[in-house]
Formats: C-alpha cells, sequence, structure tokens
C-alpha cells in the first residue's frame, strides 16, 4: 500500500509540474485549461480577458503589492495569504489602518469556477469582484480609480509590462486591466485532487480513511450535507451556487429590521459595496442588498467546501470557530429544514470532520508558495 501511496505522489507532483512549466513558458495559458484536474469541471472560459503568462505574471505582482493601498500597508495578499489557503484566519478582515471589516475573508481558491462572488454574490465576474477592494474605504482604500491608475502609472516597469501583457493598443494602465491582469492571476489559483477526488473520481479506493469513508456516506445521504454542498457524477464544487440562511447573525439586526431593509431599498444600492464592509447591520442583510427581495434576508452564498480545513473560522461572520462547531451548526439547521431534529451520534459528527479533512488538495500547499 505504502509503495502505491508513493507512486500517486509521484504522478501528482510530476503533473503538477508540467502545469505549471506550461503556465510559464508558454504565451496562451489556455493550453493549460485543457490539462484536467481531478474533481474539478474545465475552467469556465473568460471571453472578455483572453489569458497568457505575461498577462499572469503580472496580475501575481499587482496581486502582492502594498503600494496598491492608502497607506502603503495593503496587498490582496494582504487577506488573502499564499500561506493560509488564500484567506487569512481571522474572524473578520482588517484593511488599511487596521480597520476591521464585517465579512470573513473567503479562500480564493477554485474562485474562477464560481457563478458569484463575495458572500452576498454581488459581482459576476473575478474582474468585477478585483476592483471593489481596491476602492473601499475599509479594504485598500484608495480614493478614486484615478489614485490607482496614478501609483501604477508611477512605475517605469508597471508601465512596460502592461504594453507586454495586453499589446501596445490595449495596454493603457487602466483600472479595468489592472483588474484583468490580477483576475488572470487567480484563474491560476485551481485545487483539485483531493483524497476525495482520488476515491470518488479516480476510483481509488484506498485513498479516505475507514473514518472519512463513513463521513461521506453521512454527507451524501442521512446528514443531508449534499443538498448544498453538491457532488457532481464527474466534478464536485461542493456548493450549489445558491443563497440560504442558518440564522447566524440574523438576531443582531432582527430588531432594527424592518426600518433598514427600508432604507436600503430607497437609496437605490448606491455605494452598496462601502456600506457593507462598513456597516454590520448591512452586512448581515446578505444576499438582500443584492435583490431587495425579502426572502433574501439573512441569505448568504454556499461556500465551497474544498480545502475547508484549512480556512477556519467560519460562516461570513467568522463567529464559528472549528470544523467540529461547523457541523453542529450545519446538522441542527438540517433538522430545521426538515421539520425534524436530525440525530447525529458523537462518532458521526467526528467522521463527517474527518471527511470534511480530505477534501484538502495537496496542491494547496505548492500554491502557497507563489508568494516567492
Amino acid at each position: 500500500m505504502m509503495k502505491r501511496l508513493g507512486q500517486r505522489h509521484v504522478r501528482y507532483l510530476i503533473r503538477s509540474s508540467l502545469v505549471l512549466l506550461l503556465l510559464l513558458t508558454s504565451p496562451c495559458f489556455g493550453a493549460t485549461q485543457d490539462l484536467p484536474t481531478l474533481g474539478l469541471p474545465a475552467l469556465p472560459a473568460a471571453t472578455d480577458n483572453p489569458l497568457s503568462a505575461r498577462q499572469i505574471s503580472l496580475g501575481k505582482t499587482l496581486f502582492q503589492d502594498k503600494r496598491l493601498s492608502a497607506d502603503g500597508t495593503v496587498s490582496c495578499a494582504s487577506c488573502h495569504q499564499p500561506g493560509q489557503a488564500f484567506a487569512d484566519g481571522l474572524a473578520l478582515a482588517r484593511g488599511v489602518g487596521r480597520r476591521l471589516g464585517t465579512r470573513n475573508t473567503p479562500s480564493i481558491i477554485n474562485a474562477a469556477f464560481l457563478a458569484t462572488q463575495f458572500w452576498d454574490g454581488r459581482r459576476d465576474t473575478l474582474e468585477a469582484q478585483v476592483q471593489d477592494p481596491l476602492l473601499n474605504p475599509t479594504e485598500h482604500g484608495l480614493r478614486n480609480a484615478a489614485q490607482l491608475v496614478d501609483i501604477v502609472r508611477r512605475d517605469p516597469h508597471y508601465r512596460t509590462r502592461f504594453r507586454q501583457a495586453f499589446g501596445r493598443a490595449n495596454g493603457s494602465i487602466t483600472v479595468e486591466n489592472v483588474a484583468r491582469a490580477i483576475a488572470a492571476f487567480e484563474r491560476t489559483l485551481i485545487a483539485g485532487d483531493s483524497p476525495f477526488d482520488r476515491h470518488a473520481y479516480g476510483h481509488d479506493q484506498a485513498a479516505l480513511s475507514e473514518a472519512a469513508g463513513r463521513g461521506l456516506t453521512l454527507f451524501r445521504g442521512r446528514a443531508k450535507c449534499e443538498s448544498c454542498h453538491q457532488i457532481g457524477p464527474t466534478s464536485a464544487m461542493l456548493t450549489d451556487n445558491r443563497f440560504h440562511s442558518l440564522g447566524v447573525g440574523f438576531k443582531k439586526i432582527e430588531p432594527r429590521l424592518a426600518e433598514m431593509t427600508l432604507a436600503l431599498a430607497r437609496s437605490g444600492g448606491h455605494n452598496i459595496d462601502h456600506a457593507i464592509l462598513s456597516q454590520a447591520d448591512i452586512a448581515e442583510l446578505g444576499r438582500f442588498v443584492v435583490t431587495h427581495d425579502p426572502a433574501d434576508i439573512g441569505r448568504f452564498k454556499t461556500p465551497s467546501l474544498r480545502n475547508v480545513a484549512l480556512t477556519a473560522p467560519y460562516m461570513h461572520d467568522g463567529s464559528v470557530a472549528t470544523l467540529a462547531e461547523a457541523v453542529d451548526l450545519e446538522v441542527y439547521y438540517r433538522g430545521i429544514a426538515a421539520n425534524r431534529p436530525l440525530v447525529l451520534t458523537p462518532q458521526e459528527k467526528a467522521d463527517l470532520v474527518e471527511f470534511l479533512k480530505a477534501l484538502t488538495s495537496a496542491r494547496t500547499a505548492e500554491l502557497g508558495g507563489l508568494r516567492h
């Protein structure tokens, strides 16, 4: 068995090295999109942002550049830390001047596969998502797009690299091109081939421990986790890309709910990104800030469970410290949704936790080295 495990690990390292080599040497990143990653679907085509190695490299540099903030202390990597599975390990994100945000930082590994971005799904693309933190007073704190562009233009290396990445005709430094470059880099942050993937899609029955195997059976069966964290026949993003409420944080706003929702509806949604990150009450409204549908009050996007063991704390407000606590909360919610208690033994809950740990990809550790 140890010999088989060693052979699989060698094959995985060889395949990962080939992907990275192609990424760094090919003028067109599209070639790497044809290389399958076990357990993941095909990467959605970025039709408005064709990828290239130079664009990805530029995006990586911008992603780590603290100059792109009001006080020179915050980069994209400050919250999406490579060594923390591109999250930050904090309950709530911190921005310029150590300002405390209102939401937990999600990992951006595999974000390219998601239908919407942010906990409330207020942006549909990575390119749109990238711009919000840069211009948010709580996060990067830049006053406007003009300030961002001026910071980048003052660096002669950036001027050259933008021309190389986008071509002389389209290579001007604009906020849109900054966002395209960073989004291109984020599309390379892909991690599958977890023990679960090797079990479910690689047909390796030894890939899961006995406890994790029992957890998978519960996950797909009596615990009903799969109803939201979906597993497909050929791939699994472990999310339904929909919005649900577990009641987390809701009691904090319940007494003022009527006046809050009315005020938000009257505002027409202007500067909603700023309001969400600076007003904790608004942040608790969830999907409602986007749709203004009362049914969406307190609903948040189902997060993917890939690499979930590495991204504590959990929930949109970071109020759940451990996987065990998250399982307890989810089990309680499933019982409420079914209108009857879902009773699991301590051993069954422990088995679910072991299965969740088996969703960790070895590739995540390799991505953590991209900083260097």
